[in-house]
């Protein structure tokens, strides 16, 4: 019985002795893992911290560069569109930089750098095709300059003033003060209506008149209406014509100048001015009418 005690424990002896190894020599590999770690954070957190005060007095700089370059662009009489189209760009351009001499101080390799930022912009070209697009669509803008800020334009059906060309959208605030944000893509490849490249616009309108009023009277009329209008323009000549009948109505063409900044309010004072001198002559403005004709059999 003694003897099988003594087999079971030199058993046990061999079995556990070879996992305290394994422990003690999985341990020791795991603190010399970790000891190198620190030693090369250690060794390295000079150069990291450095890199991280570069990067912040790097980015303050380049605000401020960019803050300097704008005050400079706008003694220069630059179009402020164009200018805020250009500053966002040169202030990317600087972040940019800064991160890049910000890697090179931890002992990134520039050849690294370019790599990643390569494969990165490859990424970020396939991914975001339309905002590249929004950015070509901004160079185009800024080069052709087919509006400058404050310009009346239309595009696409939204009408407005321009306020600024950022790098991606055209920011547009229409007559009833709604804030239109136009991506540049569509701004480069749309039809665009500039109000503002012309001194003058012709403002354009329509009168009806039933058959049965006299048709030179109300043209008369018209006449005196204009005349009475001082912001119209006396050059182009005012044209009061009239237009293919209509199915229940006589309709006039009334074509007249005035200056941009006029335009609305020449538009509203003639169209008043006509209906009340209408009324006070008898001249009647019809209903849509439909003539019915029965035939017996």
């Amino acid at each position: 019985m003694n003897g099988l005690l003594l087999l079971a424990a030199s058993v046990q002896e061999e079995t556990t002795a070879p996992a305290e190894e394994v422990i003690q020599r999985e341990v020791s590999k795991a603190t010399s893992i970790i000891g190198s770690v620190g030693d090369k954070f250690m060794a390295g957190l000079p150069s990291l911290v450095i890199a991280l005060i570069f990067l912040v007095i790097g980015i303050v700089l380049s605000r401020l560069i960019a803050f300097l370059i704008s005050k400079a662009m706008k003694r220069s009489n630059i179009d402020s569109a164009a200018r805020s189209f250009l500053i966002s760009l040169i202030r990317i351009i600087l972040y940019v930089t800064v991160i890049m001499m910000a890697l090179t101080l931890i002992n990134v390799p520039m050849s690294s750098i370019i790599t990643i930022f390569g494969a990165a912009g490859l990424a970020i070209s396939l991914a975001l095709q339309n905002c590249l697009s929004n950015l070509c669509g901004g160079f185009i803008i800024l080069f052709s300059k087919p509006f400058v800020s404050g310009d009346m334009i239309e595009i696409d059906g939204s009408q407005g003033t321009v306020e600024s060309i950022s790098i991606l959208y055209t920011k547009m605030v229409t007559p009833d003060h709604k804030t239109v944000f136009i991506p540049n893509g569509k701004v480069s490849d749309a039809k665009i209506i500039n109000f503002t490249e012309s001194p003058t616009r012709r403002v354009d309108m329509i009168f009806s008149i039933s058959y049965n009023s006299d048709f030179d009277r109300a043209r008369s009329l018209i006449f005196d209406a204009i005349k009475n209008e001082p912001l119209i323009l006396a050059s182009p000549e005012p044209i009061v014509r009239m237009r293919p009948h209509a199915e229940s109505s006589i309709d006039i063409d009334v074509l007249v100048w005035a200056e941009n900044g006029n335009y609305f309010t020449v538009k509203y004072n003639i169209t008043e001015a006509v209906k009340h001198s209408f009324d006070e002559n008898g001249i009647i403005i019809p209903y849509r009418q439909l003539d019915i004709h029965i035939t017996e059999q």
